[in-house]
């Protein structure tokens, strides 16, 4: 797997955070993969998305195997375009997986759009890692949609996938593959719901969803009480709730803090969100639980309509009633222009309860 000569490995940190440019970081990642024996772990931080980002240590042998089991679950290798930040896990591992097939990523930073990037891709298979939000924008544009047909396989995380958009994808030649993990498990460890090759998948008593393999993480950097709670017994706890279905794929309900208690009915969070954005004046939506004198926490959908389309609270409330219980209904509607993401294409979930206390 090394790619570059060993007398190009520079001295290294017990501990290398990804940061930086990224340029920046496909130079470290590449001089990192050329340590001939196994080289101090990587530290990759989470989002963040619900607090104080937490510092991953991963093994290159962690990083490695998933490289491997991933290109044996798409049926190929070939060169990637990184149009995800560096400093996260995907992108960390999509610069990863081009080097291990000989090639240094083509960074779509450098270009002026989608389709360029592409072009620079060159012949042969390729590949790229994208969130939905990105997938959704590429597709509204004719020469986006068109590049995006000449990938081998598009990876999509870091988010629920609706249905509709995987029918967008498929309907315009895209070949996408759903997957599920976080830097707790080197990236993606779950592909279209059936775990890669060597990983473990469980659901526990409570619906949590547990993972085990090659690819889990050493802990976290400066936290050995969190990573005890987390690593038990081999499994990773995640803290999302799934279920199997009765082909043993995976179906992630979401956080297990994703169910809110409104009103003394516990009201999953991301199936309102996923009817909401079924809506045909609804371009995106979130759904969160918000502290309230009242319900003891009031469910509230943060929603982009599309374009010259509005939509009211009783409107919303109205349609998620015809498939789910009134219970389940938002109480507050804010409307954005835009949902605020975090770097990593995931939605800024401290920012929205915070613009619903403001719209409050």
């Amino acid at each position: 797997m090394a790619v570059g000569p060993p007398d190009s490995v520079l001295a290294m940190d017990p501990l290398r955070p990804v940061t930086g440019a990224a340029p920046e970081a496909v130079a470290a990642l590449e001089r990192w993969l050329a340590v001939p024996d196994e080289p101090p772990p990587l530290t990759v931080e989470t989002s963040g998305s619900t607090g104080r980002p937490k510092r991953v240590v991963l093994s290159r042998a962690a990083v490695l195997a998933s490289v491997e089991a991933s290109a044996r679950r798409v049926g190929g290798t070939g060169r990637w375009l990184l149009a995800l930040p560096s400093a996260y896990v995907a992108g960390v591992q999509v610069v990863c997986r081009s080097l291990g097939a000989g090639h240094r990523p083509v960074l779509a930073e450098e270009h002026p759009d989608f389709a360029a990037a592409t072009e620079a891709l060159g012949a042969g298979p390729r590949f790229t890692s994208l969130v939905p939000t990105q997938l959704h924008r590429l597709l509204d544009d004719p020469a986006s949609a068109a590049a995006l047909a000449t990938f081998h396989t598009i990876l999509l995380g870091g988010g629920p996938i609706d249905p509709a958009l995987r029918d967008r994808a498929e309907a315009a030649g895209v070949l996408v593959m759903a997957t599920y993990g976080s830097a707790e498990t080197a990236g993606g460890c779950v592909y279209d719901g059936m775990p890669l090759d060597g990983v473990g998948l469980a659901i526990g008593g409570d619906g949590r969803i547990r993972l085990a393999g090659p690819t889990l993480f050493d802990g976290y950097d400066g936290d050995p009480e969190l990573t005890g709670q987390v690593l038990v017994d081999g499994w990773f706890l995640t803290s999302d709730a799934g279920r199997l279905d009765e082909d043993g794929r995976l179906q992630v309900l979401g956080r297990l803090d994703d169910v809110v208690v409104t009103g003394g009915v516990n009201v999953p969070a991301p199936a309102v969100a996923a009817r909401l954005r079924a809506h045909p004046a609804v371009a995106d939506a979130e759904v969160l639980g918000v502290t309230d004198e009242e319900w003891g926490n009031r469910l509230v959908a943060f929603v982009v309509t599309s374009e010259g389309r509005g939509v009211s609270l009783a409107d919303l409330r109205d349609w998620v009633a015809e498939e789910r219980p009134r219970s389940w209904a938002p109480r507050q509607l804010v409307a954005l222009e835009a949902m605020p993401l975090l770097g990593n294409g995931k939605p800024d979930r401290m920012r929205l309860r915070a613009m619903a206390e403001e719209d409050r």
